[in-house]
């Protein structure tokens, strides 16, 4: 479309600018012709109608001379000898550049104006100047001195017919001039009246090729633009009345084609994502279906948890106290004559029924986190920590352990779970020291945009990077159960129990040996049982 728009614009500013220059050339011609017309060609016919009216004035006062004798008739060709360019044919140059005929004919009037004076006029006068002297001298001025002169002249002057001859041929010659003067008057007026006509007809094409301009302008926009935009409105306001189905044909040409073509495309492109979108609706339905009836199951699992979890509060520990009860009094009553082999078994099967006690009690502890009803609380974690450390003073004396900390801050939670997240993370410290140096534990806090990042820091024998994230999997062991004490459930509770307050743990290498358990709590506990991102993650361990 640009291109057609650029060809008829093109076009009709070709017309345009050719009509400027035809317009420009005639007014130029035609000044110059109202110039010639009403400026030179005035002038030199002035000039040659005071030659022809010069001429007709002194042929008479020379033939009166003659016949006279008289000086005073002599007055008019006086004026003529006196003035030459009385009778000059004074013309400007351009008329005799561009009319050669007026410049033969001036050419003819001014050499036969001269031959009458040079040939007749001037050797008349001055004979009978001389005859007058001649006449005159000694004598006053009378009749006869008068005749003598006029006789004397009869016999010197030129010859009087060939003087009328001469004249005559002046006058004719001058009149000639004057009449081709006047034609080529004539012809450059015609000229310039030529040229004002071209000059209205090319500001009439002007005027013509601007209004044609306008109309085929607005019939291009009306036949490329604004008929085929109208198709494509109507087709649009179909299509966004609901009728998505109908089909947006292609229409115009150029870029209205293309736009029209876009917007096809996009109409398919829409009717696609409209038929995933159902489909999407269809499949969030199906899951909604799905996750109910997931819900219910979950539901019934949950009532199922729990009462395996009040018989195994109850109904197994049972049988279990009985075993290590009876196991002891067997011991106690029939010690001595049971030999050292029966002394071990008897050891052995009470160890394992304590450790099938606790290992139900910690299964308990970590099915129960975020089912225990409690609401959430405010909750000063450095009485949490005074009272940990308080149940923990016997391991902490018999290790000779050293426990610092920042500022602890008030957070939001359920106290008894908090109170277990501490007292496991520092009875792991005192558990896993090295032997070799008293331990020492640290509890850092920082302060994040979101949450609390609580950090502790011991001397132990530390954990390696590559088991950092299987310590928090329930029953995972790095030690054999003979080298150090506890069912493997620890750490697992602890992250159940972090992550149901909204936060995330992890473990870092500690410089120097070690380990350092970070944990974080949201300022604004999250619902029970979320977790951060790992962006939280990321930050805690970059602020400082």
């Amino acid at each position: 479309m640009r291109r057609r728009l650029a060809r008829l614009q093109g076009s009709v500013a070709t017309a345009i600018v050719l009509a400027l220059i035809v317009a420009l050339l005639a007014w130029s011609q035609a000044a110059q012709a109202s110039k010639l017309v009403e400026g030179a060609y005035f002038d030199a016919l002035a000039d040659g109608d005071q030659a022809r009216l010069a001429l007709v004035d002194a042929e008479p006062s020379v033939r009166s001379y003659y016949a006279t004798c008289s000086p005073a008739v002599l007055q008019p060709y006086r004026r003529i000898a006196a003035d030459p360019g009385l009778v000059g044919l004074d013309i400007d140059q351009r008329i005799l550049d561009a009319r050669p005929e007026v410049d033969r004919a001036r050419q003819r009037a001014a050499e036969s104006t001269d031959a009458w004076l040079e040939d007749f006029a001037r050797p008349t006068v001055a004979a009978i100047d001389e005859a007058r002297v001649a006449a005159l001298a000694g004598r006053s001025d009378s009749d006869e001195a008068r005749e003598e002169c006029v006789e004397e002249a009869e016999r010197t002057v030129p010859s009087v017919g060939d003087g009328l001859a001469s004249i005559a041929r002046a006058r004719d010659d001058v009149g000639d001039y004057l009449e081709v003067l006047n034609d080529a008057r004539a012809a450059t007026l015609a000229e310039r009246q030529s040229w004002d006509a071209v000059l209205v007809g090319a500001i009439v094409t002007l005027a013509l090729v601007v209004v044609l301009l306008g109309t085929l302008m607005w019939l291009a926009l009306e036949t490329w633009v604004i008929k085929p935009a109208s198709t494509l409105t109507r087709a649009v306001r179909t299509v966004a009345a609901g009728s998505i189905e109908t089909e947006i044909r292609p229409v115009g040409a150029g870029e209205i084609m293309s736009l029209s073509l876009h917007v096809e495309g996009m109409r398919r492109e829409l009717l696609h994502h409209m038929e995933d979108m159902r489909l999407a609706q269809q499949e969030v339905e199906n899951a909604h279906v799905m996750l109910t009836d997931q819900a219910r199951e979950l539901e019934r699992s949950n009532r199922d948890l729990e009462h395996f979890a009040y018989v195994a509060s109850h109904d197994l520990q049972e049988p279990l106290r009985k075993v290590a009860g009876f196991s002891q009094m067997l011991q106690q009553r029939y010690g001595d004559s049971l030999d050292d082999k029966a002394h071990q078994y008897i050891e052995f099967a009470v160890d394992g029924a304590k450790r099938m006690q606790e290992l139900i009690k910690d299964l308990l502890s970590f099915s129960r986190v975020g089912r225990s009803g409690e609401e959430h609380a405010s909750v000063d974690l450095d009485e949490v920590l005074g009272q940990v450390e308080s149940d923990l003073s016997e391991l902490i004396a018999e290790a000779g352990a050293t426990i610092t900390h920042d500022p602890l801050p008030t957070v939001r939670g359920e106290p008894r779970l908090l109170h277990q997240v501490l007292a496991n993370l520092l009875s792991n410290a005192l558990k896993f020291r090295e032997p070799e140096r008293d331990p020492t534990v640290h509890i850092e806090v920082r302060s994040m945009r979101t949450a609390w990042e609580i950090s502790v820091v011991d001397n132990g024998i530390g954990i390696e990077s590559q088991y950092a994230d299987r310590v928090f999997v329930i029953f995972q062991r790095l030690h054999p159960r003979g080298e150090y004490s506890g069912t493997g459930i620890g750490l697992a509770l602890v992250k159940r129990i972090v992550e149901h307050h909204g936060g995330h743990i992890w473990i870092e290498p500690t410089e120097g040996g070690g380990t350092t358990v970070r944990f974080t709590l949201a300022r604004t506990v999250t619902a029970a049982g979320g977790r951060r991102t790992s962006t939280e993650r990321a930050q805690s361990t970059t602020l400082g």
